[in-house]
């Protein structure tokens, strides 16, 4: 069931990227689309379909629009900082370590994608549980991990 599902996301996408459905171009697409369902299947669904995929997508829905405010947000901080005549005063790089209080490695990968994805920080190096973040001030450093992993937590973890 995962390697049909699997199949079905890909050709959608496939569909959408590629535009082209001429006989010899969605062939090749529906032939690379079965490889890929075949071979990564389990990338996509580590514990196979059921409920917990499916809360995934319903947490990820929820917290994506918040997700992209923030990203808004932090564009409009990063431009005041590199517009401002004082710029060398606002910047102040910070690279710093905590722990997360995140245990399922999707909630982790989407933490540590999110972080990068808000300009003004990168996540550098996931190892464990420890992260590592450069951060291009210092309000930007303190904000860590702070909410972004409480709603990551909330959208994708199991409840405890």
């Amino acid at each position: 069931m995962a390697k049909v599902a699997t199949f079905f996301i890909m050709l959608a996408f496939w569909a959408l990227l590629s535009g082209m459905f001429d006989a010899f171009h969605f062939t090749l697409g529906v032939i690379c689309c079965l490889l890929v369902a075949q071979f990564s299947h389990r990338l996509l669904f580590p514990d196979g379909i059921g409920g917990r995929w499916i809360r995934d997508i319903f947490g990820m829905f929820l917290y994506l629009p918040w997700l992209f405010w923030q990203v808004i947000i932090a564009n409009f901080q990063v431009a005041y900082i590199v517009l401002h005549p004082r710029m060398m005063d606002l910047i102040d790089p910070q690279l710093i370590r905590f722990n997360t209080q995140l245990k399922r490695p999707f909630a982790k990968v989407t933490f540590a994608q999110s972080i990068t994805l808000t300009p003004g920080t990168i996540t550098v190096s996931v190892h464990e549980d420890e992260f590592t973040v450069y951060a291009l001030t210092r309000s930007g450093a303190e904000s860590l991990p702070g909410e972004m992993e409480q709603r990551v937590a909330k959208a994708l973890e199991d409840k405890a």
